[in-house]
């Protein structure tokens, strides 16, 4: 459970309908007075408050896309839940002198994504997004999900969604796979940071998520009628 109020802020582009899709997400709470130092300096986004950032190798591979949520004495990292033992291995190694504590509140909660702004209870963080609006629920908290992974797979198609295991994979650094928007081109150093700073100098990331009509040949996620794909840049 995170236990703050419910926070409404602009919504991302949404879908023609309310629909709640459940993500396989962890939850990962940082506490310490170097907290927001500590993220910013491991992952590509300025840490101000609620973001998304993307954590990534010495390459400037993706090790993984997370939202941060700003909770006021910690930060909750909300990622994807097969990608969580990679991300921790990166940052619990690179503490080194700082006042940092990790934990892990991924068993206590469920992660949602809902496609428009929806009421719920005091005891569920919300939170607006790039992708739709992110609700995290203790588990005693019933949300039912209403989109089915097709559905999901087809709004992530309509309006340009990179999703973990389909376009964001540790194959790619986030210039190639629809995440440029949480590379902040005016920030410091970071792990990854040199290679993305020169790919965009030079305008050479090499490749970028598009949308295409169907058949898409190599189709990261595919739609009814268009699907997403990485494709070299022309």
């Amino acid at each position: 459970m995170l236990p703050a109020p419910v926070v409404a802020v602009n919504p991302s582009p949404e879908s023609e309908r309310m629909a709640i899709f459940k993500l396989d997400a962890y939850v990962l709470i940082i506490r310490g007075k170097d907290r927001v130092s500590f993220v910013d300096g491991l992952s590509t986004n300025k840490i101000e408050g609620d973001c998304s950032t993307v954590f990534t190798t010495t390459a400037a591979k993706v090790i993984d896309m997370a939202d941060v949520i700003d909770m006021g004495d910690f930060l909750a990292l909300i990622g994807h839940g097969p990608y969580k033992e990679n991300l921790l291995a990166h940052i619990s190694t690179r503490i080194l002198g700082q006042d940092i504590t990790l934990g892990d509140a991924s068993s206590n909660n469920s992660v949602f994504l809902s496609t428009t702004d929806i009421e719920v209870s005091n005891v569920v963080t919300k939170r607006s997004t790039w992708r739709g609006w992110l609700l995290v629920a203790p588990n005693s908290e019933k949300i039912e999900a209403t989109m089915s992974n097709s559905e999901f797979a087809e709004y992530r198609v309509q309006n340009l969604i990179p999703h973990q295991g389909f376009e964001i994979t540790p194959n790619v650094h986030p210039l190639a796979c629809g995440l440029g928007e949480l590379v902040h081109e005016a920030k410091g150093c970071y792990i990854g940071q040199e290679i993305l700073a020169r790919m965009r100098s030079r305008g050479r990331q090499g490749k970028e998520l598009v949308r295409l009509a169907n058949p898409v040949e190599n189709a990261t996620t595919t739609g009814k009628t268009h699907s997403l794909a990485i494709v070299r840049v022309r």
